[in-house]
């Protein structure tokens, strides 16, 4: 008589702490607000984050933080000398060497910083195991760290073409102001990019190398050597599906030609890098808690 009572006891047992263990697994939000309030709740996280991988990248390197300047410089030159004197690449607006690299660095500038952040997110949790072991870290945040490494870099070569262009043509117009503007929207985008693929890399380690394929192909497929209008007609529009066209040339728009940007365009461009960035960290939430079991 007794035994059956004290199966039954244990089963519930089983069955209360099997409960309490699912009760007790952590709850990640896919809020569409969280996407920025991921950011704004840990920004002193993320900014201690982002000295760390920067100074961490120069560490032990003889110029240190002076990479990142030299190297923007060292491209700078080693462009102008293939496309502007021997290749002989031309502009319509460019009416010499120092005009086609002026325009031709803001193309690599906007393409660069997408290009780190991609091929950086495909080992982003791979290469910090230690956080993914800790269930009060927020692995969210690593995506952010990717980002504001990447706009330190943008900024540093940013400086270097605004010195170009003071040397050459002057002092820039007002219309430089909306850079900013025109880069959220990418850096919207960007981070569902890498929340989406720093996911998929713990689980298939192939998107590593396909990544590094991906934007390869991507800086030929963008109009960084050359301007939009002199893709034939009835390709162009597979150019405008690529999410570095528009602000590579409202990046030149405003930089160069000293005309605002196109307003519509930017608010289409940002509804659609908000619901990439909300993709992303949905699919990022969702799948986080796979990553201990692989790593």
């Amino acid at each position: 008589m007794h035994v059956p009572v004290a199966i039954a006891e244990r089963h519930d047992c089983d069955m209360a702490d099997s409960s309490v263990l699912r009760s007790a697994r952590p709850v990640y939000s896919v809020r569409p607000a969280f996407v920025l309030l991921s950011f704004w709740q840990r920004r002193q996280l993320i900014k201690g984050l982002v000295k760390r991988d920067v100074m961490g990248r120069y560490r032990g390197s003889f110029f240190g933080v002076f990479w990142s300047l030299v190297q923007p410089l060292i491209m700078l030159s080693i462009y102008t000398l293939v496309f502007g004197e021997i290749l002989q690449s031309k502009w319509s607006r460019a009416g010499g060497t120092a005009e086609f690299v002026l325009t031709f660095f803001i193309g690599l500038i906007v393409f660069n910083f997408f290009a780190e952040c991609v091929n950086r997110s495909t080992t982003l949790v791979l290469s910090n195991p230690n956080f993914v072991k800790k269930i009060v870290f927020p692995l969210e945040t690593l995506a952010w760290m990717t980002i504001g490494s990447a706009l330190f870099h943008l900024t540093i070569s940013f400086v270097v073409w605004l010195l170009f262009h003071v040397f050459i043509r002057g002092a820039p117009s007002w219309t430089v102001l909306w850079l900013p503007v025109i880069l959220l929207p990418l850096i919207l985008c960007t981070l569902g990019v890498t929340w989406i693929l720093s996911s998929l890399g713990v689980f298939v380690r192939d998107v590593s190398q396909a990544a590094g394929l991906f934007t390869t192909g991507l800086m030929f497929l963008s109009p960084v050597f050359y301007e939009a209008s002199s893709v034939p007609e009835r390709f162009r529009w597979l150019l405008y599906l690529n999410p570095l066209t528009f602000p590579i040339e409202q990046a030149r728009r405003v930089l160069l030609d000293a005309t605002v940007p196109d307003v519509a365009g930017l608010i289409l461009f940002l509804g659609a890098g908000s619901l990439v960035a909300w993709l992303g960290l949905a699919w990022f939430q969702r799948t986080r808690g796979g990553f201990a079991d692989v790593i």
